[in-house]
């Protein structure tokens, strides 16, 4: 009986081998092709005045010039004070004509035009 058991024990216990499955690496020409191409690319060398076309040369702007005050300053101030001041910067009469003073229609006219009340509609039933 105990070479039984010994033949069943035996048999119970699987064996386990290490196996190594190596499938076929597929190549891929296209993929391969373009790889190399890829690798293979050197851009061409542009030259150092290639820009000069399509690009404007800066040109820094020139610094400021601080403001100075003329030498006789109570003349200036008496000047400015003699100017007669003009209110809501009025022109003179002759250019101040627009296109629609010239046909005979004033602003004037306009806005009293367009403040008049609009007249009512009669219901028709």
């Amino acid at each position: 009986m105990a070479s039984i058991l010994r033949l069943s024990a035996q048999r119970a216990v699987p064996s386990f081998t290490r196996s190594f499955s190596v499938s076929a690496i597929k190549m891929d020409l296209v993929q391969d092709l373009y790889v190399n191409q890829l690798k293979a690319y050197k851009p061409a060398a542009k030259s150092a005045d290639a820009h000069v076309g399509s690009v404007k040369s800066f040109n820094a702007p020139k610094p400021p010039t601080a403001p100075t005050l003329p030498s006789d300053l109570a003349s200036e101030l008496s000047k400015f004070d003699a100017q007669e001041p003009t209110i809501g910067g009025s022109a003179p009469k002759a250019s101040a004509t627009s296109s629609t003073e010239a046909e005979g229609e004033s602003a004037d006219d306009y806005l009293k035009f367009l403040e008049k009340d609009l007249p009512k509609a009669d219901a028709h039933h």
